[in-house]
């Protein structure tokens, strides 16, 4: 297996920065015992600043490890064993003669497609919205490393970042991950129209045929096909796709299928699907938060799947039994009279303080 090497420090954030939704009334993040917020202020860890970079590549790792993606996976020299994302960073060096003496003007994607020439994957680049392109140092590349923590979360995958998880149920979470890996999981490649997976058009066998150690290939090869640029269509606005303009291809959804980059979303929650990862199910490309809720309860408290059968139900949100608590006393309100607001329980006494 490949080895790679890590270089530079990765900045410590999350965990002592100020809140910026309190706007610094909340100085530091104090971790909830089970829920995933702050303590104090009750508001995520995210608005407390992101995990580094480093933390977010071993979790992408940790995720395509064992599964048809794991080539995209690399293990760090003298590290622990485990698996880290070989995020493909894309550095752009434009010549800027508007001055006396020409200078070079360098612009960093934090995340572009792998296996592309830079021509392709700039093309690709300019079909994103430019308020979405990963460009480092800017809102692009905050949004994507939001829309990672959002649509990825660790405790989906990781039994032992998990509070809810009773005796017996660390094995049925085991097995819910390797299923999903196994069934659902995908990549999606980016090529031009009629080009994905080599240029086959023919539905391709969606899962078990496939060796799950493979990733697929994303050629930029020659057309083979004679049909014209008019013919090719997204499969989400049905809109035609010029031949010259590259597109994304879900391996599990067959290769007769392409979207537009801006039309590659989660069917629920409609965000665009971060570093092209998706969830295939029912026809649709899932992101994975939405994904794992489409088969599992999700904890409206903690936040994590359920996975026992005994749990509680109030307008279509689900708690563990252990965390239908109040908010802010944490009494427990089982039999208790309570308020839903905003998916938060209170109990009757806090109810009425606020």
């Amino acid at each position: 297996p490949a080895l790679l090497q890590m270089s530079g420090s990765q900045p410590q954030v999350g965990r002592g920065a100020p809140c910026l939704r309190c706007r610094g009334l909340c100085p530091a993040f104090e971790p909830h015992p089970w829920r995933k917020i702050c303590k104090s202020c009750k508001c995520s860890q995210e608005e407390h600043g992101l995990s580094s970079e480093l933390e977010d590549d071993r979790k992408i790792g940790r995720l395509l490890s064992g599964s048809r993606h794991s080539t995209l996976t690399a293990r760090i020299k003298g590290g622990d064993g485990a698996r880290i994302y070989k995020r493909n960073r894309m550095i752009v060096t434009n010549p800027n003669i508007s001055g006396k003496d020409p200078t070079f003007d360098t612009i960093t994607y934090e995340w572009a497609p792998p296996g592309l020439t830079q021509k392709l994957a700039m093309q690709y680049m300019e079909l994103v919205p430019k308020e979405l392109q990963p460009v480092a140092g800017t809102e692009g590349a905050l949004h994507r490393r939001r829309r990672l923590a959002r649509q990825l979360p660790l405790h989906d995958q990781d039994p032992a970042q998990c509070h809810g998880l009773a005796e017996g149920e660390h094995k049925l979470m085991e097995e819910f991950v390797k299923k999903y890996k196994a069934e659902a999981l995908g990549v999606g490649e980016v090529a031009l129209p009629g080009q994905g997976g080599g240029g086959k058009e023919e539905e391709k066998p969606q899962d078990k045929s496939l060796d799950p150690g493979r990733a697929p290939e994303s050629p930029n090869g020659t057309l083979e096909s004679t049909a014209t640029a008019g013919n090719y269509r997204c499969d989400s606005c049905q809109q035609a796709l010029p031949g010259d303009c590259p597109v994304v291809y879900a391996e599990r959804a067959g290769y007769s299928r392409q979207w537009h980059p801006a039309c590659f979303v989660c069917c629920r929650c409609a965000e665009p699907l971060v570093d092209l990862i998706y969830f295939w199910k029912s026809g649709a490309a899932w992101c994975g938060r939405h994904y794992c809720e489409s088969l599992r309860p999700r904890c409206a408290g903690c936040d994590e799947i359920i996975f026992s059968e005994d749990y509680q139900q109030v307008e279509g949100l689900a708690w563990h039994n252990k965390h239908f608590a109040c908010l802010e006393c944490e009494t427990l309100l089982m039999g208790k009279p309570f308020t839903l607001a905003k998916a938060s329980l209170l109990c009757t006494t806090c109810s009425q303080s606020r």
